[in-house]
C-alpha cells in the first residue's frame, strides 16, 4: 500500500511527505521530480517551453508511471486533472486530500512565478482553487486540514485516519 498526497502547491505535500514516511518506515516519492527527471527541466520551464498541455501529458504518464509499495507519494497540485493518473493511484493506495485554506495558500506561495503551478500564468491563484477544490474531494479517501498545526502534527494526523491500512500493509 502506498500513501498518495493530493492537494494545492503549497499545502505541505513534499514537506508532510517526507515527515510521514520517516514516521512510518515507507519510501517517499515526489512525482515533481519524476517529471523534472522525465523531462530533463524544472517544471516551470517545461511549462514555459513546451506549454500547458505537454506539461499535463507529462504529468499524467509520470503519475502513471509509479510502480512502487510503502511508499508516500506527493503529486504536484494539478495531478487531479489526470483522470487517468487518478485512477492508477487510487488503484496502489490511499488518496489523502491536503486541504488549505486559500489565505494559507496565499501566505505560503511566494514564489507562484518560478514554482511551476500549472494554469498560474492564466488564472488568478483563487480561481485555480475553486476549479480544484471539487476535484481533491472527488479522488480522496480521506481529508486532513494542513493549515492546522506544523507538518509534524499533519503527519501524525495522516497516520491516524489510516493506521488501519499502514498496519495491514505490513502483515
Amino acid at each position: 500500500m502506498n500513501i498518495i498526497l493530493i492537494g494545492m502547491p503549497g499545502c505541505g505535500k513534499s514537506t508532510v511527505g517526507s515527515i510521514l514516511s520517516r514516521l512510518i518506515g515507507f519510501r517517499f516519492l515526489d512525482t515533481d521530480l519524476v517529471i523534472q527527471n522525465m523531462e530533463g527541466k524544472v517544471l516551470q520551464d517545461v511549462i514555459d517551453e513546451d506549454g500547458l498541455s505537454a506539461f499535463m501529458t507529462a504529468e499524467e504518464r509520470a503519475l502513471c508511471s509509479v510502480y512502487c509499495d510503502s511508499t508516500v507519494i506527493a503529486t504536484g497540485g494539478s495531478a487531479i486533472y489526470s483522470e487517468r493518473g487518478m485512477r492508477y493511484l487510487s488503484s496502489v493506495g490511499k488518496i489523502v486530500y491536503m486541504r488549505a485554506e486559500i489565505s494559507e495558500i496565499k501566505k505560503r506561495l511566494t514564489n507562484l512565478a518560478s514554482r511551476g503551478v500549472a494554469g498560474a500564468k492564466e488564472k488568478s491563484i483563487e480561481t485555480i482553487f475553486e476549479e480544484r477544490r471539487p476535484l481533491y474531494e472527488k479522488y480522496a479517501d480521506c481529508i486532513v486540514d494542513s493549515d492546522k498545526g506544523d507538518a509534524y502534527d499533519v503527519a501524525l494526523a495522516i497516520v491516524g485516519y489510516l493506521k488501519k491500512d499502514i498496519i495491514a500493509s505490513r502483515k
